[in-house]
C-alpha cells in the first residue's frame, strides 16, 4: 500500500518562524533589560498549546535536545575559561559547585517538605520527593549565566566572573547526579541504601573526571596534526570529539557533562590551529542550541496547568532567591575571607536558573515518579521568576555593590589573526607625530629588531609595507613579533 510522502516544509516553516520570532523578541527585550533567554521561553509558550495552538508534548525529544544543547554549552563554557584565572578561584568555585548544590538541595527540600506538613503544597511531598524537586533546582544554569555575562560584557571586580563561570559550568553535573540518584532511590532503582548512592556518585565523578582529562589531552594533539586541508572542517572535527567524550563517558557510567566541561577547559587553554574559526563556530552553535532549547521548552509546557501552582511556585522561588541560595553561598565561602561581603552578596544574587532545571525536571516524568507533572510545572514557574528577577537586575546589582567595571572592547582594524601554534603575536599600533620625528618613511621608524610591519591601514585603504612607504599621522600598523618577546604597545 502506497503512503503519501510526509511534507516536511510546514515544519521547517514553523521552526524558522519560531526562531525568527524568538530572536526579534530577544533583541527588543535586551533594550529594556529583559534577558533574551526569558523571552525565548515566553515565545515558545505563546506559540504553544495555550497560545497559537502548536501541539508539542514529546518528553523524549525534549530531553534529547536538552542533552545535546547542554553538552555543547558546557564544553564551550569550559573552552572559554582561562586556566590562569580559574586557578586563583578554584577553591571557592569547587565549594559552590559541590557543597553549594547539596546545601541548596537540603535547604530548599526542607522548605518544600515543611510546606507539605502545613498543608500548603499542591501535591503530597514525601521528604525524598521534596529533595528531588529541590535537586532539579539546585544548580545555577550555565547557559543563562554564560549568555548574560557575554551579552552584557560584564567585567567584575574581586575575580567574581571566573568564580561564576567555574561554578555554573561545574555544578550542573553535581545537580544531575543528585537528581538521578534521588529518582533511583524513590523508584527502587537502588538497593535502598545511601551507600549505593554514594558509590554511584564516586563512579560518576571519577570516570567523568578521568575521561574529560584524557580527551582534553589527546584532542588538541589530534587537531593540530590532522592536516585536513580544509579549515572549515576543524570545528566539526572538534564537535565530534565533544560528543565522543560525552557518549563514551556515559557508557562507562561516568558523568558525561563533567567530562565535556573538563575537556573544554583543557582544549581551550591549548594552542590550536584555526582557533579563531573554532571559537566563532561554537559561539554561533551555542546560541542556536540555546534559542532552540528555550523555545522547545516553551512549547513543551502547558501554560494552563501552571496557574494552579503559580502561587506556591512563586513563594518557593522567592525562598530560593532570598534564603536558600544566599545561605548556601555564605556557608561555602566561610573559609575564603578574601571574598568581601559585597562579593558574596553578588554571588548570592546570581543564582540564576534557566533551561537546565527544566531539563532535569523531565527526568522524574520519564521515570513515572508520582506527581512528576506538577513538579515540572513548579520548576518551570521558578525558572521564569529567577530569569525575570535575577536576570533582569544582574547589571544593576553589580553597579549598586560597586563591583562592575566598564571595559573598552578592543576593535580590530584588520580582522586577521596568526594561529597560536606559530608562537607569534600581532599588535595594532597607531602612528603618532612623535614616531615620525626621525622621518616619515616606514624604514625610518624606530621599531624593535624583532618587530615586523606586515600591513598598513590609512582610513579605509590598505597598503603593502615597503620600506620607502611614506606614513602619515593616524595610519595604523599591523605588527607581528614572537609571542615570548617582551612587548609594550
Amino acid at each position: 500500500m502506497d503512503h503519501a510522502p510526509v511534507a516536511f516544509e510546514p515544519y521547517i516553516l514553523v521552526g524558522s518562524f519560531l526562531m525568527l520570532a524568538g530572536i526579534i523578541a530577544g533583541k527588543v527585550g535586551t533594550r529594556f533589560g529583559v534577558p533574551a533567554l526569558l523571552l525565548f521561553l515566553i515565545t515558545g509558550m505563546l506559540f504553544g498549546s495555550a497560545g497559537l495552538g502548536i501541539q508539542y508534548n514529546d518528553t523524549n525529544k525534549t530531553q534529547f535536545v536538552g542533552m545535546i544543547a547542554l553538552t555543547v554549552i558546557l564544553f564551550f563554557g569550559g573552552f572559554e575559561t582561562k586556566l590562569k584565572e580559574m586557578r586563583a578561584v578554584l577553591g571557592p568555585g569547587i565549594m559552590l559547585s559541590t557543597v553549594g548544590v547539596i546545601l541548596t538541595t537540603l535547604c530548599l527540600g526542607g522548605f518544600f517538605y515543611g510546606m507539605d506538613l502545613m498543608g500548603w503544597a499542591p501535591v503530597h511531598f514525601t521528604f525524598p520527593i521534596a529533595l528531588l524537586l529541590a535537586a532539579t533546582m539546585s544548580s545555577t544554569d550555565s547557559a543563562s549565566v554564560f549568555a548574560l555575562l557575554r551579552s552584557k560584557n560584564m567585567h567584575l571586580k574581586e575575580g567574581l566572573r571566573p568564580i561564576l563561570e567555574l561554578e555554573s559550568g561545574s555544578n550542573d553535573p553535581m545537580a544531575y547526579m543528585l537528581t538521578i540518584a534521588l529518582i533511583q532511590y524513590i523508584t527502587g532503582g537502588t538497593d535502598g541504601s545511601w551507600g549505593s548512592i554514594l558509590v554511584t556518585f564516586l563512579l560518576q565523578f571519577s570516570v567523568g573526571g578521568l575521561m574529560g582529562y584524557i580527551f582534553g589531552r589527546i584532542t588538541p594533539a589530534i587537531l593540530n596534526k590532522a592536516d585536513i586541508g580544509n579549515g572549515a572542517l576543524y570545528p566539526i572535527l572538534l564537535l565530534c570529539f565533544v560528543f565522543l567524550t560525552f557518549s563514551a563517558t556515559s557508557l562507562l557510567h561516568g558523568n558525561g557533562y563533567l567530562a565535556v566541561y573538563i575537556m573544554g577547559v583543557l582544549v581551550g587553554n591549548k594552542k590550536l590551529v584555526h582557533k579563531k574559526s573554532i571559537e566563532t563556530f561554537f559561539d554561533g552553535l551555542t546560541w542556536l542550541l540555546q534559542i532552540s532549547l528555550f523555545i522547545i521548552l516553551g512549547l513543551f509546557v502547558d501554560a494552563h496547568s501552571l496557574l494552579p501552582i503559580t502561587g506556591f511556585a512563586v513563594l518557593a522561588g522567592l525562598f530560593m532567591i532570598f534564603v536558600a541560595r544566599p545561605l548556601a553561598v555564605q556557608l561555602c565561602l566561610i573559609f575564603f575571607p578574601s571574598i568581601s561581603m559585597r562579593g558574596r552578596s553578588f554571588l548570592s544574587w546570581v543564582g540564576l536558573r534557566g533551561a537546565v532545571p527544566i531539563i532535569f525536571a523531565t527526568y522524574p516524568m520519564m521515570s513515572q515518579v508520582e506527581g512528576a507533572e506538577t513538579l515540572f510545572n513548579i520548576v518551570y514557574v521558578i525558572t521564569l521568576l529567577s530569569l525575570l528577577i535575577q536576570g533582569s537586575t544582574l547589571p544593576a546589582v553589580a553597579r549598586f555593590l560597586g563591583l562592575d567595571e566598564e571595559v573598552k572592547v578592543k576593535v580590530s582594524h584588520f580582522g586577521v589573526e596568526i594561529p597560536q601554534y606559530t608562537g607569534a603575536k600581532m599588535v595594532e599600533r597607531t602612528v603618532t607625530s612623535k614616531m615620525l620625528r626621525e622621518g616619515n618613511k616606514l624604514m625610518e621608524l624606530d621599531l624593535k629588531e624583532e618587530e615586523l610591519v606586515i600591513l598598513v591601514r590609512r582610513k579605509e585603504n590598505y597598503m603593502v609595507p615597503k620600506g620607502k612607504l611614506e606614513l602619515e599621522v593616524g595610519d595604523i600598523l599591523l605588527i607581528v613579533f614572537e609571542q615570548n618577546t617582551e612587548q609594550s604597545a
